[in-house]
């Protein structure tokens, strides 16, 4: 009787298992949905994470070659610059050196000339004035002294020297007197007079010339020189410096 009823109750316990499961399995299975949604809402989708990733170093790469691009451009440019500068330096160095050396060349005047250019004699009396021509020129850098006409041309404003000498015989009836003009002024004699033997006698002066203004010697009237393959009586001058 107890066996008949232990059987019954078993039966009875399992077919109320099959209808009444337990709820383990539902519970787990919503516990590990709730957790992956959880998961879902607190990290992204690494996919997408790594695509916006690549993209911005994708683009940071863009960035960087055009940011070198234009650096190579403006490096190219500066170069080319500096180029330029350089052979527009040189090319105004080189017209420089150019320039100084015309206007070295232009500041070099001198002249030095003799009474005359071959044999001997005496130069007056006359009964005027005269310009002597020193026709036996020793130097005449620059061309501005004319051997024909006795006459010094400045050909630039600037402080010239020059200087006269001046050799004849003594006696007291032919002193020897010259004189240097500047423009048709006189400026300095240089004289010589005694009874015998020889006379010398010389003169110098600085003068400040405009471009244009003329010097030369006169031989006053009533006076000689005397010269001869010693060249005695000589006309020189110089520029010191332009003004």
């Amino acid at each position: 009787m107890d066996g008949g009823l232990n059987e019954i109750s078993q039966q009875l316990s399992s077919e109320d298992r099959r209808q009444n499961p337990p709820q383990t399995d539902n519970v787990r299975a919503k516990t590990s949905t709730d957790c992956q949604q959880h998961c879902q809402l607190c990290f992204p989708d690494i996919h997408a994470a790594l695509r916006e990733l690549t993209a911005i170093v994708t683009e940071q790469k863009a960035n960087i070659r055009a940011l070198e691009t234009r650096l190579k451009e403006q490096k190219t440019f500066i170069l080319e610059e500096l180029n330029k500068k350089n052979q527009e330096m040189s090319n105004f160095t080189l017209s420089q050196v150019e320039q100084l050396r015309k206007e070295n060349k232009d500041r070099q005047i001198a002249f030095s000339a003799s009474l005359m250019q071959s044999g001997h004699g005496h130069t007056g009396p006359f009964t005027t004035d005269i310009t002597l021509t020193y026709r036996n020129v020793f130097t005449n850098i620059g061309n501005a002294y004319n051997p024909i006409t006795g006459i010094f041309t400045a050909p630039l404003k600037g402080a010239y020297m020059f200087r006269i000498s001046i050799y004849s015989f003594g006696g007291l009836s032919s002193p020897s007197t010259v004189s240097i003009i500047k423009n048709g002024e006189h400026m300095v004699v240089a004289h010589g007079q005694q009874p015998e033997n020889f006379i010398n006698s010389s003169n110098g002066v600085v003068l400040i010339l405009e471009v244009g203004d003329v010097v030369y010697v006169r031989l006053w009237s009533g006076r000689r020189i005397f010269d001869n393959e010693n060249k005695h009586n000589t006309f020189s001058g110089y520029l010191l410096f332009p003004l």
